[in-house]
């Protein structure tokens, strides 16, 4: 069974950095794509960043693009999200997970076969 781990969240104030761990668990699959999500309060989840996990360039939504890093440790099956220039709207839990794809190409979308973690609170004060 596919469990996923998120770590690293807390509180900062507004222009500091955070990095995120996602560790799975009884999962491993190089055709996929994985990315990390995030829930801020009373909106819904949206992907942020996303990745193939066989090898790629990483793909962001504009609003994080620029601030924040997608990596991956594939012998350690972890995928970190490296944050810069935090911002009080990036206030949310932050989780990861399998997100949709064709191939290669991926999108931020969270496929129908997703296991979410607990997540991880990141919360910015301005």
């Amino acid at each position: 069974q596919v469990q996923l781990v998120e770590s690293g969240g807390g509180s900062v104030q507004a222009g500091g950095s955070l990095t995120l761990s996602c560790t799975a668990s009884g999962y491993s699959d190089s055709r996929s794509c994985m990315g990390w999500f995030r829930r801020a309060p009373g909106k819904e989840r949206e992907g942020i960043a996303t990745v193939y996990i066989g090898g790629g360039s990483p793909y962001y939504i504009a609003s994080v693009k620029g601030r924040f890093i997608l990596s991956q440790d594939n012998a350690k099956n972890t995928l970190y999200l490296q944050m810069t220039s935090l911002k009080a709207e990036d206030t949310a839990m932050y989780y990861c997970g399998k997100t949709r794809g064709i191939g290669e190409v991926c999108t931020v979308a969270a496929s129908p076969d997703n296991t979410w973690g607990q997540g991880t609170q990141v919360t910015v004060s301005s």
